[in-house]
């Protein structure tokens, strides 16, 4: 061998050494800053997302992940998964598996994950699939390189950016590329990029973000939305193409237009059978709101909940006439069943778009297709009225905390409509409890309670009406009272009133050694029944805003009667606690020499404080706690 081609031969040689101890380096969690490691369970060292919109019903995505998990809780930040359907198709889908070294453990092709359908219990059939990667770890830490390629034809959902994906998850590198080479108009929305270290760039034809060394994020009790902390980017384009339906708008009038005219118009034809039913149901009714409360107990009495995903996205409805043959279907089918009827009898109502469970907006101020839910809205000369029409026990005109407080998109034949759904909030979230609570010499008690709820603590509650009798004895021993030790339900009579949306629990109890006897001494504690017993966790250093999402009130009014051998001498001190956060009233009374009263107020109230308020709103908290647990004594006549 010439000493020239020699030469050469070492050069390549040391070449692909070092390359291929640099790719190792660069799998290694042994490299991974110290700084980027605190309080994280996992850390992507890469997330590159490049999003190619070909044309206007042409989607290309590709992603390549790379996760480090440094134990079991970071698991579910690897996210080795895709979804297909018969519109979406994955070209490319692969990963492998390093050690703490960077040392690969194992490679898996695409038809090595896991294909499942994309559907839960409660959906009849759907064309959702997904395919998984399932690798169980021999030790911490550990790295996946996922890689996968899908094509869609539907443009009308362009990913969203949200490089910091989840609490106590560190990122080294997010990079997000939007290529629009035939440059179709598109708008996007930042949301809280102040404060974080992202790189970007726009133009008609591209666009890219770039975070880099983000330490993991410390989740706090009583903070705002996540979504509302970190960056986050949505993307939607004027023109698009939704499971073949193209469509054109940019704001929510537009939309409201496109949506109405090409999923829903023409979907609320009902058997002539149907129509005449309905009519004689209201043949006595002129009120609109009477005929929409009848025709909304006949949907809830007809129909049942099923979640159905095929078709244009899950985004149209159910033709009425076939809800009504088979008598089930999704929050849209049973939305747009239930105006078809309303339709028939004359009342006005619209189809609604609203994030559901986790409360969050539609966004005003940026069109997209946004929502997870439909809902029904009537709109009572101004005095909007909302229908949940999933639910066969929810009362008519009550939302709970599942849709309330939060904007919404109206569909009209005019085009969409924001509008804000009723607030239960402070004083509407209210429980009045009282008890007549008797003292046995023997330091046990009897009493009968009486509890009455609304608003979302009303919500919180009416379900237990469908409890088994030893379901609502362990609901009342294991949740709502697991203070009071040796508690036996022995009778509970449930209300449930949905025109005053009141529900009524009476429970006959007792208790077993509640006070303390001792000698001629009598100690209990004067709080049987609502106790507050929680005190938000404490932090050096606060990071967010305080957020009380919704305020409530609780009132509770206890009668004791003393035993016979035994008196009161002293009652303790009313207190008062009136601060931004709430109030804290216990007051005392004596009735006569046999009996006393108890009475204690605590209400929260709604709202958003700096986060130097946290330590104000813990203490305030911490003095309810104690007070809670204030004891009283009886002495032996």
């Amino acid at each position: 061998m010439k000493k020239t081609n020699y030469t050469i031969f070492l050069i390549v040689i040391l070449l692909c050494t070092n390359i291929f101890s640099q790719e190792k380096q660069n799998l290694s969690s042994l490299f991974i800053s110290k700084e980027l490691k605190e309080n994280a369970n996992a850390i992507i060292r890469l997330n590159e997302v490049v999003i190619n919109v070909e044309a206007v019903d042409k989607l290309i995505v590709r992603q390549k992940r790379i996760v480090t998990v440094f134990n079991k809780l970071g698991k579910v930040h690897i996210k080795a998964y895709k979804g297909y359907d018969n519109d979406t198709k994955i070209t490319k889908l692969k990963a492998t598996i390093y050690d703490a070294f960077g040392e690969k453990i194992k490679k898996y092709s695409k038809n090595d994950f896991k294909d499942v359908s994309a559907i839960d219990g409660n959906t009849l059939y759907s064309d959702s699939r997904v395919k998984f990667l399932e690798h169980t770890p021999t030790s911490y830490p550990y790295t996946v390189v996922f890689e996968s390629e899908e094509e869609s034809s539907s443009t009308g959902f362009i990913p969203k950016w949200f490089p910091i994906e989840n609490y106590n998850l560190a990122i080294e590198k997010s990079v997000y590329i939007l290529n629009n080479p035939q440059k179709i108009p598109f708008r996007k929305k930042e949301k809280n990029f102040k404060g974080f270290s992202i790189q970007n760039t726009y133009n008609e034809s591209n666009l890219s973000y770039n975070l880099t060394n983000q330490k993991a994020i410390k989740p706090e009790y009583y903070s705002l939305n996540y979504e509302d902390l970190v960056p986050n980017a949505s993307i939607s384009f004027n023109l698009f193409s939704l499971k073949g339906i193209k469509g054109n708008f940019k704001n929510w009038e537009e939309f409201g237009k496109w949506m109405y005219n090409n999923l829903i118009s023409g979907r609320n034809e009902l058997p002539r059978a149907t129509v005449e039913k309905v009519k004689d149901l209201v043949k006595n009714v002129n009120d609109p709101i009477e005929k929409a409360k009848i025709i909304y107990d006949y949907v809830q009495n007809k129909t049942r909940y099923i979640s159905v995903q095929v078709g244009i996205g899950g985004w149209e409805p159910i033709a009425a006439n076939k809800v009504d043959q088979v008598s089930y279907g999704d929050c849209k089918g049973l939305t747009n069943y239930t105006k078809a009827l309303l339709d028939i009898v004359g009342v006005d109502s619209y189809h609604t778009l609203v994030y559901a469970q986790n409360k969050k907006n539609i966004d005003k101020n940026f069109s997209s297709l946004q929502g997870n839910h439909m809902i029904l809205n009537i709109p009572n000369e101004g005095k909007d009225i909302w229908l949940e029409c999933t639910s066969q026990t929810i009362p008519f005109g009550f939302l709970g905390d599942f849709t309330d407080d939060r904007d919404v998109l109206v569909i009209t034949p005019e085009g969409g409509v924001i509008k804000r759904t009723p607030a239960y909030i402070n004083n509407d979230n209210l429980q009045i409890t009282k008890a007549n609570v008797e003292l046995l010499a023997d330091g046990n008690i009897a009493a009968n309670v009486e509890i009455k709820s609304y608003g979302t603590q009303y919500d919180d509650k009416y379900t237990i009406e469908n409890y088994t009798q030893k379901e609502l004895t362990k609901y009342y021993k294991s949740t709502v009272w697991d203070y009071n030790n040796n508690l036996e339900v022995k009778n509970t009579q449930l209300f449930n009133d949905k025109e005053k949306i009141e529900f009524t629990e009476s429970i006959d109890t007792e208790i077993e050694k509640f006070a303390t006897v001792r000698d001629n001494s009598y100690l209990f504690k004067l709080n049987v029944f609502n106790r507050m017993t929680g005190i938000p966790k404490k932090y050096r250093d606060r990071q967010y805003p305080l957020e009380i999402e919704r305020g409530f009130t609780d009132k509770d009014e206890f009668i004791f009667k003393l035993p016979e051998e035994y008196s009161l001498i002293n009652l303790p001190s009313n207190k008062k606690i009136t601060n931004k956060f709430g109030t804290y009233i216990i007051n005392f009374e004596k009735i006569d020499e046999t009996s006393f009263k108890y009475a204690r107020e605590f209400s929260v109230v709604k709202g958003i404080y700096p986060k130097e308020d946290y330590k104000a709103y813990r203490k305030f908290r911490k003095l309810v706690a104690k007070y809670d647990n204030l004891r009283t004594e009886l002495i032996k006549k």
